[in-house]
C-alpha cells in the first residue's frame, strides 16, 4: 500500500512539474512588448525662461465675465446671445456628447452582462444522419429560451484602462468646448471693437467732409478778391470729393463688419444690422496675475485639452500592454429546448451551462506588438502638442503684452503730435483766410491734423484690441475645475 500510495504521490508530482514546464514554456512563447517604451514626458512650464518677458505683477486672471470690463451691455448681450445660438459651440457640444456615449460604452466592458434570447425554427431532421428516430425522417418545430450571463475578470485592468482613457477623452472634449467658447468671444469682442474703430474713423473723415467744404467755401471768395484762381478751386473741389469718397467706403466696412459679427453669432445678415455704434470704455489695468507659467497650464482651455489627451494615451497604452495577458472570461447559461410547445415549460427541458474561457495571445505574427509601437507614437505625439501648445501659450501671452507696453509708448508721442497737428492746421487756416497762407499749406496742415488723428484713433483701438487678445491668451476666466486638475494644483 505504501508503496503504491508513494508511486502516486510521484506521479502527482511529476504531472504538476509537466504542467508547469509546459505552463512556463507555452508563457515564454507568449507574445510580449519587450523592448518598446517611450521616454517622452509633458513638458514643465517652469523650465521655460520667462522671468523678463512675463514679470509678476500682483495682477488677476481674467474673470468669466472678463469683456464686461469694457462697460458696454450690447457687447455682453452680443457674447450671451452667440452663446445661446452658435452653430460652432453646437459641434463642440455634439462633440462632448459623442465622447461621453464613447465613455459609457468603455464602462460597460467592466461590468457584467446578461441577455435573454428566444427562437422558434421548424426544421426536417435527415433520416441518415445524428438524430435517431422517431425524429429522423419528420419535421419538428423547435423551441429555444435562454438566459445567459458573462464577465470579464480584467485581471490584467484593460477594460479599467480603457475607461480611464474614455473619461480623459471627455475632458478633453470639454476643455475643447471651452477653447471653441473663449475663442468665439475673442472673435465677436474684436469685430465689435473694430466696428468702434471704423465708426471712429468715420467720425475723422466726417470731419474731414467739413473741412474741405469749408476750403472750398473759401476758396471760391478769395477767388471773387482776385487772390485765388480756378487752379485753386479745381483743387479743392477734388480734394472734397475724395474725402466724401473715403467716407462712403468707411460706411461700407461698417456695413460689412456688422454682416461679419452675424454670422458669429450665428444669425443671417439682418441682425448684423441692427447692432448699435459701440460703446466701449477703456477696460482695466494691464496687469499680469503671480505664478502665471506655473498656473496658465490649468487657466488655458487649449493647454488643458491638450494634457488630458497625453493623459488617455497613457491609458491607451496600458490597455494595449494588458492584451498581452491572458483574457479570463466567466460565463454562465440556463434555458429551456424542446421540440413543440407541449414540453417546452417542463423541467425535462432545461438546459444548462457554466465555466471559465481563457484567451491567450501565443503568436499573433507581431499585431500586438505593432499595436503598441502605434500607441507609443501616439503618446509621444500627444506630448510634443501639449509642449507646443505651452510654449504658443506663453509666447501669446508675452508678445500681447510687448504690444501693450509698445501701444502705450506710441500714443504719448502720437497725442503730442495730434496737438500739434491741429494747432498748424487753426493757425494755417486763419492765415489762409487773411491771405498770409497759401491753399497749400492749408492743405498740407490739414492732411498732417488728419494722419495724427486717425493714428490716435488707430492706437486706442488696437490697445484695446490687444486687451481682449490678452485676456484671451490668459484663458478667459476659465480654470480647469477636474478632480485631478484640483488634485494637482
Amino acid at each position: 500500500m505504501k508503496e503504491q500510495q508513494n508511486l502516486r504521490t510521484s506521479g502527482l508530482r511529476i504531472a504538476r512539474a509537466g504542467v508547469s514546464l509546459m505552463f512556463a514554456a507555452v508563457l515564454s512563447a507568449c507574445a510580449n512588448y519587450a523592448g518598446i517604451h517611450s521616454d517622452k514626458d509633458i513638458a514643465q512650464p517652469q523650465s521655460y525662461a520667462t522671468q523678463q518677458s512675463l514679470p509678476a505683477d500682483e495682477g488677476r486672471w481674467p474673470a468669466a465675465g472678463w469683456a464686461d470690463q469694457f462697460g458696454d451691455a450690447q457687447l455682453r448681450a452680443l457674447l450671451d446671445e452667440a452663446l445661446a445660438g452658435s452653430p460652432t459651440l453646437e459641434q463642440a457640444r455634439a462633440r462632448i456628447a459623442a465622447a461621453s456615449a464613447y465613455s459609457e460604452t468603455a464602462k460597460a466592458g467592466t461590468l457584467p452582462r446578461a441577455d435573454a434570447s428566444y427562437s422558434y425554427s421548424r426544421q426536417r431532421y435527415s433520416e441518415n444522419a445524428l438524430v435517431p428516430p422517431p425524429y429522423a425522417g419528420s419535421w419538428q418545430s423547435e423551441n429555444k429560451g435562454l438566459l445567459s450571463a458573462s464577465y470579464d475578470l480584467d485581471l490584467w485592468g484593460k477594460n479599467r484602462e480603457a475607461l480611464k482613457s474614455a473619461v480623459s477623452q471627455v475632458q478633453a472634449s470639454r476643455a475643447d468646448a471651452e477653447a471653441v467658447r473663449l475663442a468665439l468671444d475673442a472673435s465677436i469682442a474684436r469685430s465689435y471693437n473694430q466696428l468702434a474703430r471704423l465708426y471712429a474713423l468715420r467720425d475723422i473723415a466726417q470731419n474731414e467732409v467739413d473741412e474741405r467744404g469749408k476750403i472750398v467755401r473759401i476758396t471760391a471768395g478769395r477767388i471773387a478778391n482776385g487772390l485765388d484762381t480756378e487752379v485753386e478751386r479745381k483743387t479743392a473741389e477734388a480734394d472734397f470729393a475724395s474725402s466724401r469718397a473715403t467716407l462712403s467706403a468707411l460706411d461700407g466696412r461698417i456695413v460689412v463688419t456688422r454682416y461679419q459679427i452675424a454670422a458669429l453669432l450665428g444669425k443671417g445678415p439682418d441682425r448684423g444690422l441692427s447692432i448699435a455704434r459701440p460703446q466701449l470704455g477703456i477696460g482695466d489695468d494691464v496687469r499680469l496675475p503671480s505664478n502665471l507659467p506655473a498656473d496658465l497650464v490649468s487657466r488655458r482651455p487649449d493647454i488643458v485639452a491638450a494634457r488630458w489627451r497625453v493623459d488617455a494615451m497613457t491609458h491607451d497604452i496600458k490597455e494595449a500592454k494588458a492584451e498581452f495577458y491572458p483574457d479570463i472570461n466567466l460565463s454562465a447559461s440556463l434555458g429551456l429546448d424542446a421540440f413543440g410547445f407541449g414540453r417546452f415549460l417542463t423541467a425535462a427541458s432545461r438546459t444548462m451551462s457554466a465555466g471559465p474561457a481563457i484567451h491567450l495571445p501565443i503568436f499573433d505574427g507581431g499585431a500586438l506588438r505593432a499595436q503598441l509601437k502605434d500607441r507609443y507614437a501616439e503618446f509621444d505625439y500627444a506630448v510634443a502638442t501639449y509642449d507646443q501648445t505651452l510654449v504658443n501659450a506663453l509666447a501669446d501671452v508675452a508678445t500681447t503684452l510687448s504690444q501693450i507696453h509698445s501701444t502705450d509708448t506710441q500714443l504719448v508721442d502720437a497725442n503730442v503730435a495730434q496737438d500739434a497737428a491741429h494747432s498748424a492746421q487753426q493757425l494755417a487756416l486763419t492765415q489762409y483766410r487773411a491771405g498770409l497762407a497759401n491753399q497749400l499749406t492749408v492743405l498740407n496742415a490739414e492732411t498732417n491734423a488728419l494722419a495724427a488723428e486717425r493714428a490716435v484713433a488707430n492706437l486706442k483701438m488696437d490697445r484695446r484690441d490687444q486687451q481682449i487678445a490678452l485676456a484671451a491668451a490668459l484663458g478667459g476666466g476659465y480654470t480647469d475645475t477636474s478632480g485631478d486638475a484640483i488634485a494637482a494644483r
